[in-house]
Parts: C-alpha cells; structure tokens; sequence
C-alpha cells in the first residue's frame, strides 16, 4: 500500500489575496478572498476526504518486455513475467489480472501448481514466490531467498508439494511448497557427473522428473552433460556427454526417450537402453554442403515432444534453427509434423513458447492442440489441429503499441449509442483468416458489474493512427482505427530524401485529440503544424476535403533600429481567409525562400470516396515564413454549437469557422491584449539579419541547456516541440505593427538548414526524468521556478509567451455584460486570461451566411505560472457543459417529411439568461496555482497555491459522487483533488515517486473518478482516485480461480504398470521430509513469511462470491473425503465378510477330522 496523506476539511489559513487577482495572492489551501461579490453564494459542498482513495484497477496492453511464460493446462490461465518484475495472468475475456514483485527483479521463470490455484515466480534476485490466486488480487503468500547461490531453473512435477532448484553453480535443492522451506536434500554438481572429470558441467539449464518412474529426475547441464538420477538410491543411472551446448530437453510420453535442442541448431533423440549416442541427430534448417558438412545453424533455444492420438507421428516444434547465411530473415517458429516441416516467421523474437495440451499427466498421450508464443512485442496462439496452423483472434488488447502512442484522451459516462456505432463500423474493416475455434485461455470468471457505465478511451499515435476503445466495465476493446495520414499525398519517390530532413519519421504524429461525443465531431492535431476536423458519418461519401492555411509568423523585414518611427506593416495570407487551391508540396528540393507561405504537407485535393465513420472535412496548416517551419500547435479547442475551432502556438492565436470554411482572427497573444497588457510591452521589433545561433542541435549539445530543458514543464517545452521562433509574431490583415523595445535575445533560431522537426517523440519512448525533489535538483528547480516567477523581465515574457490553452463557454466578456454570451477563454504561458466575446448568428440560414465577429476586448485575469484548464460552474456549484450540435448524419439520405437542421442545446439566449443570469463561476489553474472568479465582475473568489516546488502536468474539472473537484496530477507524482469552489485540499497522494515524460504526456482524468496513463511503452494503468469505486472493486474484477475437478489418469493397464514401473509408489515425502533428509542449511536460504497472507484473505472475503467459491471448495473436499471413508469402510465391510465366510467353510470342512488327518 502506498503512503498517502489526508488533509483535514475546512483547514484553511488566511492570507491575504488581492482582488485583482494578481500572482500575489496567498499560499493558503482555499483561501476566500477579501474582493467583494455582487451577491451572497450559498453552496453547500458535499465532497468529503473520505470520498478519495487512490487504486489501480487494471492494467491493459502487451506485458513489456515479456521474459517468462506459463500455462495451467486444468485452469486454462496463462501467465507471463517481465523483466520489471510484473506479472500478467490471462484468462477468459475479462479474466486479466497484473500483479508486481515489489523488488522490481525480473521473473526468469514461472510454475503453476496445476489445478491450485498457486503459481510460483522464479526472479532475478535468486528469490523463489508463491502466489495466491484463489483471490481476485494475488498475493504473495511466501518467499525464499537464495544467498549463496544463483537460481536458473526450476520445476515443479505434477500433483507434487516439492519443487526442484537448479543452480548457477550445477547444484539441485528441494523447496517444499507448503513450507517454503528447503529440504535438507541437495544433488550436488559433483556427486551427479563422474569424479574423473576434471571440468565444471555448468548452471543446471533442464530438471524433469521421467514420465516413467517419479524416482528418477533427468538434469541438463549447460555444457552438454544430462545425468539421470536416481532419487532413492541417491546416485546417478547413466550420464551423458555431449559436444554440444544444452537449451532444452523434452520427454516423449512413454519415457522411453528424449529429445535435446543444441546450440549449434541440431536436434539429438537419446534412448534409455543405449545413451552412448543418440540415435538420431538432425539439422531441422542446415543443409548439407558441398565438402559434406552441414551448413552452421543459429540454436534452437527450445524444443517440445508431443504425441497425438490421431496421428502416429509426433509434434516436434522448436524455435531458431535457421542458418547464419539467411541474413535479415524474421524469427521462425517450426511445427515439424511426420515428414511435413512449417515454418511461421514472426514480427518479432521469440521469447518463450508453450505447446497447449488436453492433460496435465506427462506419461499420457499428450494431445496438443495449440501453441502460445510469446514474442517480443506480441503474443499469439497458434491452432494446431488445423491443417494450415491458423493463429486465434486474440481477444486482449495487445496491439496498443503498434505504433507508439502519443497522446491519450478518456471519456466516461458517453452516450449510450456511440459504442454500437463505432463497433459496428470498425467491424467492417477486421482483419479475417483467424481460427474459427473458441480462444482457449477460457479459465477464470468474470461478469459486468452493477455499476458499469460507457466509456472510450482514444490513443493518438506517431504514424498518425487513431484509435477508439471501448473500456467499460474495466475491460478494453478496440472500436475503431482512423488513419490521418490519408488525408495527405504521399511524398514523390524523389522527395522521400527532402521529406525526411523536414520531418524526419514521423510526419503524421498526433500531439491532441479533442472530441465531442454528442455532436460526434472529431479533432486532431499533428506534429506537421496541422489541424484536421472529422464528422461521423454511416454512409460513404466522395467528398472533397477544404484546405485552409493560417501565418501565425510574420516575414522578417530590414528595420535599421528600434527606434524608427515607420511602421512596417505586416499581412497575414489572404490565403488563409477563404478556401484556397492546396499550394505546391514543400518537399521539393528547393531553397527555403520557395518554401515560404506553403504548409508541411499536400492535402489531397482531388474528390476522395470515404468510407463509413470519420470522414475529413477541413485540414487547418500553418505555413512556413522566412525560410522557417511553423511552430507546433499547443492548444486547441472546438465547439459543435458555435461551429468554431480555435489553436495556438507560441506565436500566437487562430480562430477557424468550420461551417463557412474562413479563418476568423490570426492575431499574436500580445496583439490581443491591445491596451490592456499587464506588462505594458510593445510590439518587438523584427529582426535585421537572419544567422542561425544556438539552435536545436547546439541546446543539446550544452549540459546546462539541457537540464534546464528537462526541468521544464511540458506547457513551456510544447509538449512535442521546442519554441523556435519566438520573436516572430503575426499581424491581422492590415493592420500596421508599430517598432519599438527592445531586441531581445535569440533562443533556439533555427537557420535556414535546419530540420524544422524532431522526430515525433512517442509518449512510450520518452523516459526523461522531470523534476522531483527540490533538494535533490536544487539547481535545476531553482531556474525552472525563475522561468515562471513574476520577476521575469519584460524582454523574457516577450520571447516566451504562448497559448496554452482554450476553452469556448458561454460567459461574459465584459465587466459590464448582463448576459453571458458566447466567449472564448484564452490562457497563456505566463499565467495571463484573456476573455474574447463573440457574436453568432443564431439562426441557420444566418449562420452559414453571415460573419461570425470576434472581438478582443483586452480582459485580463492572471495566475502564477502557465494556464492548463478552464472550468465553469453555476451559483449552485454545478458545472456548466458547453453548448453542442446534436449528431446528424450529413451524407444521409434526404427525407422531404423531416428536413435536417442543426439542433443546439444550451444555445439559446433565453436558457442561459436563466440559467447563468446572475452569473457563474469561473475556475482556472495554472502549474502551481488554481483560482475561482466570479463573473462578470470578475472577482477572485479562491485562490490555492497548489504547488511550490513542482508543477502541475495535467489538471481536470470532473465528477465525483455527484459532485465536482479539480483533479491535478503533478511533476512529482503526487495526485491531488480540490473541491469546488471553495478549493479545499481533499486528497493528496505520492502516487509515483518518479515520473517520466511518457506519463506526463498521457496522465488524464475523467469523470467517476477515474484517470489513466501509460506505465510503460506498450501498457495502458488505469487507476481511481474515489472511494466508493475502490470499495466496489473486487466485484469488478474477474476470479481467477474456479473449482475444477482434477482429470483422473488414464488406467495404464496389469502389463505397462507390471514392466514400465509404478511410479504411484514413489512417496517424495519419506525421501524429502525432515526426518530422512533433515535440514538445510540456514544460510543458504532465507524464509521470508508473505505479507499478502491475511490481506489477501480479507479481500477475498469481501465478496459474496468468494465466500461461495470457498463454502462450495470445503463442501467438495469433505464430501470427497467423506466419499473416500465410506468406499474405505464397505471395502473393509465386504473383506471382513470374505473373511467369515472362508473361515466358517474351514471350520466346517475340518469340524469331523481327526489330528492325524491334516
């Protein structure tokens, strides 16, 4: 359990806040400001902290870096470790359990006591764990710790309560699994090869007891040495020495003979009645060379030996073998059947392969019927009673990572209708030739809970994927996949060269996603400085898809100095007010000033045919200017109603009207101040030359640079994208732009040479550590404080600003407004507000006629550090949704009874009149602070300083428990919640004590309490932060255990039993107990009592079904046992009546002779 703290409700601590809402206000948590209100607001907040409680409740995607692979052939649940010491147990759909070693060593090996629910780890730190899986979270019941020696196999026979260890050093322990202790039993490496020889064997690579006889344990050794060991008589059968290195050795059945995998590629066959030799070696992939040697092969990391009823000839399926002169070949997998040979190439190494069986009894006929192997990347089960070997659709969403992700974005509580429709449509594009058979991992329970509600989450992707998922009820399924990237021409052969200087890989990254599941309009935004807007349609189209661009940079012309009085006027592209022809591809290899005025990609500008779900309708660009590319968005907003989109950069703002196709405003952040700047800066003057200083390349190359870089939060940074002109800014249409201040310096000027993009930088891959502790990174917190202090010089702001975020409401843009109106919210790097009323048509016709007027009126609010989230509640401490469209469908067929118009909701003047008539609330945070207006009159009502040696990375507005609370996950890991309005701590957790910049680029939250992020490059957490979903937990998550009955093992028959030994004999107890063997030394292993003994228990117990599970288990062990006591007890009734009835038939037969008669 991770350490948290509560803080106590109502702590408050006064201190005084200033009514303008300046970067002054005080540090206190939810501290009421002295500023007048116009009225009294009463409202009654109910979020307590005991409503919070942090908890992980499922892990999705691919297992990363997977190492270890086990499988319980009567359960039907599959388990896979990884190298960070995580395991992941699958079973049916539902049935997906992640479990950790608090250690974080890797697990080297994995052994399920079959049909026990148990399962023992093997891990890297030569520790030996027993798992509980009898409960829906697994806990470690016991651990041993080896001291002395290394760990590198281990093995666990069938229906056995001893387990064998090999060592590093060739030695063999015994661990009694209900003690976990070892038994004073060891097969030690010199007793086991034979004295005369004078080399060490190797670590122990192979331990299996014969299918024959329990009593006689078969070890490998790395170096090619097997010995047969005999148990009871404590000596070794025969031994085996073999040229060839040892990877693997596997029984057939009847356990007469074996078969090893070598790591020159050869596979060798060893009968007991002669191991001399073998009597068979084969080279599955090495051919015969011309001299008449064999061809050198790769080794065969691993082989099994199955036989099937069905067929005479017995499965042989190993992984590697190739030769070394078929260079770039992909990882294979071989399946040799009889004289058959098939080989499957997989997309990535094989890691570990297991073939599935019908029973768990090695000395029957195997039966195979799949084969699980686990790769690198993927996992895939492989139908083996078919004849062409078809793989099974996979019902786990192990395809997370198929191109590295981005971005993420989680919806709860959708509406009802969305998921059918996007499973349907996505349905029509799923991949076929699948196995028709059902998945056979199909161990475990699971049900939906009470409790369950829609939700999707969205991951964007660096080829420019897109991807929707249905993740309700804990679960996760894929929907729908969106390709941005067939919105673009493709680059001419000739340019792939150009193409890749300009953006290297990743052209199509998405970096934010923005949708509106009530109107169904979707919105991404990409690395290539591009916006595209999607609409949801169930009819295919051939459509076109409208171009627009926008200059948020202005050409740098020759000024002598800063004090001329000329103004130099700059125009922003006509254009980029109107729909425009796709100027010519950038690609070409041209100078830098043909590049001028063109975006990054071609958009298609020919009629395309779309199929069902989103289809393009307007692509948004910035244009290259003065020989450099433009800057990557930053933020971005959309509103269904208005029909308006709004982005910006660090150069400035654009507001984009999606239905009449214009750009509304292209303004930079300091223009749209006007008079009402807070710092009274003028527009910087441009520059005179144009050389490249410090640029990308060389910030890296400078240590301090890179640290400070490091040390600063994403919002500064662009998430994906350094500031690379910061001193160009826009101008309106016409407007003159007047000289003057200060040339400030340069940062990071690019010249003309270089490439304007780094690669796409994937949310998986980033692992750069952002600050932590301010005592441990005193210095690289200390400058990146002084970049957000309100000290900062004139010059400083000037060259760092940005738009950081944007949210459309209906609110007041004036102190004087009467009634909210439509506004767009605008926050910026520095911790300014600005508010931007506009006037929209309402009526239909109107509105796709006539001008949309937006007009900046210089309102300014101000926060420390940069603006992440606007949020908006009404005077009853209800939060205000945005007004939207309702969903049509455009491409649908005409019905003249029932024409299609636009729809609104919460759009109307006299709705809102009511509803915000007297005024709303505002709440906005910022990196290290969160403030509560009043508006109009745009009081501060609270302020909280939630941070003062971090930063806030992401914060929310959601609800919890029927309420709202600002959400905020921070730089250093802790996660905290303020209610609202008043912004009283409720809940703050040291949730990760580390965190890099792949959670920080895809932590979000949502609404229920819920919140997700990406803990490794292929896995998705998600975790809760409510009490009540933590309370319901266990009833959510699937059982992986269920009550099976053990198969019985086949009658072997009077001869095979007479002649091929009886192996029911063979009591391991008599040999392995303390009494014979004794014990072992303490200091070779350390017993370390589980400490999920007792918790696992309680929370087993706290469902109704497990209580059912555990009455019906004791149930079926005492009517079994009772069961066995009665067959016992008529058994010793019948004998006892044979024996009467003999003994009466003597005594009559004897009764009338005499002695000398017998």
């Amino acid at each position: 359990m991770k350490k948290f703290r509560k803080v106590l409700d109502g702590l408050t601590t006064s201190s005084p806040v200033n009514p303008g809402g300046s970067p002054s206000c005080g540090s206190a948590a939810g501290t009421p400001s002295t500023a007048p209100t116009p009225r009294e607001l009463e409202i009654q907040e109910t979020l307590m902290s005991e409503h919070f409680q942090i908890c992980k409740t499922v892990r999705h995607g691919f297992p990363y870096q997977p190492t270890a692979l086990a499988f319980d052939p009567v359960q039907k649940i599959l388990a896979i470790g990884t190298r960070s010491g995580g395991v992941r147990l699958l079973g049916r759909p539902g049935v997906d359990c992640h479990c950790q070693h608090e250690s974080g060593a890797a697990v080297l090996q994995l052994q399920f006591l079959i049909n026990e629910g148990a399962l023992v780890t093997a891990c890297a730190d030569d520790t030996l764990h027993l798992w509980n899986l009898r409960q829906r979270r697994p806990a470690i019941l016991h651990s041993l710790k080896f001291n002395r020696e290394r760990i590198t196999f281990c093995h666990l026979p069938f229906q056995s309560k001893w387990l064998y260890v090999g060592t590093e050093r060739g030695n063999t322990h015994i661990v009694n699994i209900e003690s976990f202790i070892l038994s004073g039993y060891v097969i030690m490496w010199n007793k086991a090869i034979e004295l005369s020889t004078k080399t060490h064997p190797g670590p122990v690579v192979h331990l299996s007891d014969s299918p024959k006889d329990e009593g006689k344990l078969l070890i490998g050794f790395e170096s090619g040495t097997i010995v047969m060991w005999d148990l009871r008589a404590k000596r070794a059968d025969f031994r085996i020495y073999y040229d060839e290195a040892i990877h693997s050795v596997s029984w057939h059945h009847e356990g007469r003979q074996f078969m090893c995998s070598h790591s020159d590629g050869s596979l060798s066959m060893w009968n007991l009645r002669n191991t001399a030799k073998p009597f068979q070696v084969t080279f599955p992939h090495g051919k015969t060379q011309r001299d008449g040697r064999k061809e050198s092969c790769k080794p065969i990391l691993k082989v099994e030996y199955k036989t099937s009823r069905n067929s005479s000839e017995a499965f042989v399926i190993f992984s590697g073998g190739l030769s070394y002169d078929k260079a770039g070949r992909r990882p294979t997998l071989t399946i040799m059947h009889g004289k058959a040979i098939i080989v499957l190439e997989m997309d990535y190494p094989i890691v570990d392969f297991l073939v599935l069986c019908e029973t768990p009894y090695l000395n029957e006929v195997q039966e195979p019927y799949a084969v699980a192997v686990l790769l690198e990347k993927d996992f895939l089960v492989v139908d083996l009673t078919q004849s062409n070997f078809p793989i099974f659709e996979n019902p786990y969403p192990m395809d997370i990572h198929e191109s590295p992700v981005t971005c993420t974005a989680y919806f709860a509580d959708c509406p009802p209708d969305i998921i059918p429709v996007l499973y349907s449509i996505g349905a029509k594009h799923k991949k076929t030739g699948y196995s028709h058979k059902e998945w056979p991992l199909s161990g475990g329970t699971w049900t939906v809970g009470s409790q369950t509600y829609p939700e999707i989450i969205i991951t964007g992707h660096a080829d420019g994927s897109i991807k929707f998922w249905d993740a309700t009820a804990i679960t996760l399924q894929m929907l729908y996949k969106l390709k941005t990237s067939k919105v673009f021409e493709k680059p001419k052969s000739g340019d792939v060269g150009r193409s890749a200087e300009l953006v290297e890989e990743d052209p199509y990254a998405i970096q934010m996603i923005n949708w509106c599941p009530q109107s169904r309009i979707f919105c991404v935004v990409g690395i290539s400085a591009h916006v595209i807007l999607y609409r949801f349609s169930k009819h295919d189209a051939n459509t076109t898809i409208t171009s627009l661009v926008v200059r948020l940079q202005c050409e740098m012309e020759d000024v002598i100095s800063p004090s001329d009085t000329e103004n130099t006027p700059c125009f922003s592209d006509p254009s980029g007010l109107s729909p425009q022809p796709q100027p010519p591809s950038p690609r070409s290899n041209t100078p830098d000033s043909v590049r001028d005025s063109n975006p990054c990609l071609k958009v298609k500008d020919r009629m395309i045919r779309m199929p069902p779900g989103y289809q393009a309708e307007l692509v948004v660009q910035l244009l290259w200017v003065d020989g450099e590319p433009p800057q990557q968005i930053t933020s971005l907003d959309l509103n269904s109603a208005y029909g308006l989109l709004a982005l910006g950069n660090c150069n400035g703002l654009a507001v984009v009207d999606y239905l009449q196709k214009t750009v509304l405003l292209c303004m930079s952040t300091l223009e749209l101040y006007g008079s009402a700047d807070p710092f009274q800066r003028l527009t910087r003057s441009p520059r005179k030359n144009r050389q490249s200083t410090s640029g990308l390349t060389e910030l890296s190359d400078n240590q301090v640079s890179l640290d400070l870089e490091r040390s600063k939060s994403p919002t500064s940074d662009h998430v994906n994208g350094h500031c690379t002109s910061p001193t160009s800014q826009p101008c309106p249409t016409g407007r003159a732009r007047v000289p003057g201040g200060p040339e400030g310096p340069r940062l990071a000027r690019r010249g003309p040479g270089r490439p304007p993009f780094r690669k796409a930088q994937s949310a998986a891959c980033m692992e750069v550590s952002l600050p932590v502790s301010s005592l441990t990174e005193e210095s690289r917190e200390n400058s990146f404080s002084r970049s957000r202090s309100s000290s900062v010089s004139s010059i400083d702001r000037e060259t760092k600003e940005a738009v950081t975020t944007l949210q459309f409401a209906e609110s007041y843009g004036r102190k004087s407004d009467t009634l909210p109106t439509p506004c767009l919210w605008v926050g910026t790097s520095l911790g300014l507000v600005l508010i931007i009323p506009m006037s929209i048509p309402t009526d239909e016709q109107e509105r796709q006629e006539d001008p949309v007027t937006v007009a900046p009126t210089g309102t300014v609010l101000m926060l420390k550090a940069s603006v992440l989230r606007f949020a908006f509640l009404d005077c009853g401490g209800a939060l205000i949704n945005s007004p939207y469209e309702v969903w049509r469908d455009q491409h649908a067929p005409d019905d003249p009874d029932r024409p299609r118009k636009r729809k609104l909701v919460n759009f109307s003047p006299s709705s809102s009149q009511e509803a915000s008539g007297d005024g709303h609330l505002a709440v906005v945070c910022s990196e290290r602070q969160a403030k509560v207006f009043f508006m109009p009159s745009q009081a501060c009502l609270y302020v909280h300083n939630i941070t003062e040696s971090s930063f806030v990375l992401r914060a929310d507005v959601v609800s919890v428990c029927n309420s709202v609370c600002l959400a905020c996950f921070c730089a250093n890991g802790h996660i905290m919640t303020l209610s609202l309005p008043s912004l009283r701590p409720l809940l703050d957790v040291n949730y990760l004590p580390l965190t890099d910049m792949r959670i920080a680029r895809t932590f979000c939250f949502t609404n229920g309490g819920q919140a997700l992020y990406l803990c490794s490059p292929t896995e998705m957490q998600r975790i809760t932060y409510s009490q009540e979903m933590c309370d319901n937990l266990q009833e959510m998550l699937g059982e992986l255990f269920t009550p099976i009955e053990t198969p019985e093992a086949q009658n072997r028959g009077f001869l095979k039993g007479f002649f091929g030994g009886n192996a029911q004999t063979f009591d391991r107890e008599e040999l392995f107990g303390e009494a014979a063997a004794g014990k072992a030394s303490r200091s070779l292993a350390q017993h370390i009592p589980g400490q999920g003994g007792m918790e696992g228990m309680k929370a087993a117990a706290g469902g109704v079904v497990g209580e059912l599970a555990r009455a019906r288990i004791a149930l079926d062990e005492r009517g079994q046992r009772l069961g066995e006591l009665e067959e016992r007890t008529a058994l010793m009734m019948t004998s006892a009546e044979t024996f009467s009835k003999h003994a009466h038939e003597v005594m009559l037969k004897c009764k009338d002779k005499k002695w000398y008669q017998f």
